[in-house]
């Protein structure tokens, strides 16, 4: 273990996350104290539990003295800079970490980091199949949410510990390590996100950059070479450097037209073909190149990968087939959460799209949301807070239908798409103006695509 006690650790956030660095806290003899403004029923039942633990939970309210008297404070990703807590606690001069960070301290065995703006859930859930696939251990969580994976503190829990850890981090998350640093970094793609939360494009790109904070020359990092943010990202980090994307000048993976291959030590080795995935779209296909390029460095064989990338599962609400009825296929990408992720969706597919826009506006250019090639867009359903600045961006581009609120814009999509069409949430928003998260937007999507409701 890198640590033996936890100590006075205050804990800001009772959310999945703290909740998890808490019991973790508990776990190595750390004097605990959780707070959260919250005074729901949810959070008193988590409360209560952490409470029979050992924890001292308060509820409605912050004890900043308190916390800024602990040897350790852990801040929840949920919880914005600007929050009044967190102003005094800067007032104070006292730091505080993130989760994954807690957990780090903690971790017995080294660590895969996955990053990026898009397909970072994707690329962490296939990496740990890869793993599992070559008969390696591996716990898989971190920011990947959705009941995919725990987060980080719970791996830490893990007994016996596995051979590896593979966690998704956030730019928030990364926003508060100090000595987090994992053997195997990846950093799948880079695009404008979370502008409702960052000043500037460059100030969440700083975020993410967090990831090289603490490498070394034993570092390995797998980045996305098709985006010359992404090799910028890295700068002058040390390490070694692999790479995956659509040409084949350096050691990683690359696409050869439709097949999958390998060139490590610079011998290529076939992994298959794009249509071996059960995956939708191209940018999977790299996802898949970025996870097996990780799991080969850590002792997957390429027989291995191979099955693992065959037998790999399209995820919830991420370019999701659900049903195809009348010769229209409903695809669930709810987790298309910025333009970045709608652009590239809406060139996945194969055939004439209707797509619905909309949600909780985050600041970014929605002129960009069509990609230069790809099926022809039938019409763009534009619904929700964001409709408005979505069909003005659009208007003139592509036929725009308005709609109100999601069940409105599947049936706007059911008159406009026609047989051989297929019908995509890509929503290019978060969902927060009408759901608890993408999840559940993606959930009531299925339910209407199905008929069900």
């Amino acid at each position: 273990m890198k640590e033996k006690g936890a100590g006075q650790v205050a804990i800001v956030g009772l959310g999945a996350s703290g909740r998890a660095a808490a019991r973790l806290a508990l776990e190595h003899g750390g004097e605990v104290y959780v707070s959260d403004l919250r005074v729901d029923p949810q959070a008193a039942a988590a409360g209560a539990e952490l409470e029979a633990l050992g924890a001292h939970v308060e509820l409605g309210a912050h004890d900043e003295h308190r916390i800024a008297s602990a040897d350790t404070v852990v801040v929840s990703p949920g919880i914005p800079p600007d929050a009044p807590v967190l102003r005094a606690l800067v007032g104070r001069n006292v730091r505080w970490i993130s989760e994954p960070e807690f957990a780090f301290r903690f971790l017995s065995r080294p660590l895969i980091a996955v990053t990026g703006t898009n397909g970072k859930t994707t690329t962490a859930a296939l990496t740990a199949h890869l793993l599992e696939e070559a008969g390696i251990a591996v716990g898989l969580g971190g920011n990947i949410g959705g009941g995919f994976g725990p987060p980080a503190s719970e791996l830490a829990l893990m007994d016996p510990p596995p051979d590896w850890f593979v966690l998704e981090v956030s730019s928030f998350q990364l926003a508060d390590i100090d000595t987090f640093a994992p053997a195997v970094g990846v950093v799948t793609n880079l695009a404008p996100d979370h502008l409702d939360r960052y000043p500037t494009v460059e100030a969440y790109y700083a975020d993410k950059a967090r990831l090289f904070d603490n490498a070394t020359a034993e570092s390995r990092w797998v980045l996305f070479r098709d985006d010359p943010e992404v090799g910028a990202l890295a700068g002058d980090a040390a390490g070694v450097r692999y790479w995956f994307g659509e040409a084949d000048d350096f050691e990683g993976g690359y696409l050869d037209g439709d097949d999958l291959v390998l060139r490590l030590g610079g011998t290529a080795t076939p992994l298959g073909s794009v249509s071996d995935l059960a995956l939708l779209g191209r940018h999977n296909a790299l996802n898949g190149l970025a996870a097996a390029v990780a799991a080969r460095l850590v002792g997957a064989e390429p027989a291995a990968l191979r099955r693992g990338l065959a037998s790999f599962s399209p995820m919830s609400h991420r370019l999701e087939p659900l049903l195809e009825r009348g010769g229209i296929l409903w695809v669930n990408d709810s987790k298309a959460t910025n333009v970045a992720a709608a652009r590239s969706a809406l060139a996945s597919l194969d055939r004439p799209v209707v797509v619905l826009l909309g949600g909780w506006d985050k600041g970014e250019d929605f002129g960009d949301l069509l990609p230069a090639s790809g099926p022809p867009v039938r019409a763009a359903i534009a619904y929700g807070a964001a409709g408005e600045r979505i069909a003005g961006a659009l208007e003139g581009a592509v036929r725009v239908v308005r709609a109100e609120a999601l069940e409105d814009a599947v049936m706007a999509a059911r008159a406009e798409a026609r047989p051989g069409d297929a019908v995509l949430l890509a929503p290019a928003c978060s969902s927060f103006d009408a759901f608890s998260g993408y999840e559940e937007r993606g959930r009531r999507f299925a339910a209407l695509a199905r008929g069900e409701d």
